[in-house]
């Protein structure tokens, strides 16, 4: 079994990732008046079966940039595979971890390690604005541009456009996309995995239904069709949530998944929110029943998350359109999960039966 290390701290700032400032941090609640950091390690062990000649995978790991809330602490890995690299696939801070096995292998194993802190994070929109949070131009023109699902075009800007029409702010118009999205989408528990983030689709055939991927690229889009630089940002839980039971996962965490958005408001930089928990907190803080949105949970978290996130999650990437180094397959709408090739085709990340994978999470 090989052994290699990858490590990335103390990172200059990249173009991607520099907020220009860090936004002042406001007390969360039910958090501590400072937010504490937390160490995590997270294991992502890949096991591709019935391989069929060649055979390569990618397993995305953490953010390869610090931020405020986040600071990376390195990965390992082992595995049987004697081309094992990692790759950062873009300026924007998305790694990877790419192995390649021979079709004489009949077993690969592929398994990463990740080590990380996280502190809560909050960005307090109850105070003037401060001139002095910069981001450079070029970061704020490349998150207003539209991707393959999230267009900013056609009936995307006509609905943006009705949302925010007479609001004058960025803090408001944000706010008014947030606000519609809680009102008018809901959580799809039929959906598989976080959901794709067709919001064309979505809009045209009226079913706002969805995930993650799904509620929050609509954010996304919306933010981004009313002129505002917004990402999505892919990531899994990784810790038990200390206000809802519905917001957390810890130990095994393989389908903890979680997209969440930012937006980029002028004078406070960017901005975390997330109107899809707000709706998982609707459909699953109270299973089996339905909360309404006047319920005083599903009002805490509404109110919470336009502005803030409780960090018991691991932040990925903000990439969509991925092309898989060396694959021989078509584009990924966004790096989120393990991905497997064999010379059959790409495998199926949703498929445990036929791409199997596990990730664990401890907090140490």
């Amino acid at each position: 079994m090989k052994r290699r290390t990858f490590l990335k701290q103390g990172l200059a700032v990249s173009a991607g990732l520099a907020v220009g400032g860090v936004p002042r941090l406001a007390r969360l609640v039910g958090a501590q008046e400072t937010p504490k950091w937390r160490t995590f390690e997270v294991t992502t062990r890949v096991e591709v079966v019935n391989p069929v000649g060649a055979v390569r995978t990618w397993v995305p790991i953490p953010l390869l940039t610090n931020t405020n809330y986040f600071k990376r602490q390195g990965d390992t890995w082992t595995g049987n595979s004697s081309s094992i690299k990692s790759v950062q696939y873009d300026k924007y801070g998305t790694g990877m971890v790419f192995a390649e096995w021979p079709a004489s292998e009949k077993a690969p194993v592929l398994e990463i390690t990740s080590k990380f802190m996280t502190q809560d994070r909050q960005v307090d929109l109850t105070k003037k604005p401060d001139p002095s949070i910069k981001e450079e131009k070029a970061v704020l023109d490349y998150f207003r541009k539209p991707s393959k699902f999230i267009r900013t075009d056609g009936i995307v800007a006509s609905t943006s456009q009705g949302i925010t029409v007479g609001y004058k702010t960025d803090v408001d118009k944000a706010r008014a996309i947030y606000e519609w999205i809680v009102e008018n989408t809901f959580r799809d528990p039929k959906v598989m995995g976080c959901g794709i983030g067709d919001i064309t689709t979505m809009l045209e055939t009226g079913y706002l239904g969805g995930k993650c991927a799904d509620l929050n690229a609509l954010y996304v889009g919306l933010a981004r069709a009313a002129g505002l630089p917004a990402r999505d940002v892919y990531g899994v839980r990784c810790a038990a949530s200390a206000e809802f039971k519905s917001l957390g996962r810890a130990d095994d965490i393989t389908k903890a998944q979680h997209c969440r958005a930012d937006v980029y408001l002028n004078g406070y930089g960017w901005v975390p929110v997330d109107p899809a928990d707000v709706r998982k907190v609707v459909l699953e803080e109270n299973q089996p029943e339905l909360l309404k949105l006047d319920d005083p949970k599903v009002k805490r978290a509404r109110e919470k998350l336009f502005g803030a996130w409780e960090m018991n999650w691991l932040p990925y990437n903000y990439s969509h359109d991925v092309k898989l180094p060396k694959s021989n397959g078509p584009e990924i709408a966004f790096l989120m999960y393990p991905q497997g090739e064999t010379a059959n085709g790409r495998k199926d990340a949703l498929d445990a039966a036929n791409f199997k994978y596990t990730i664990k999470a401890k907090e140490i």
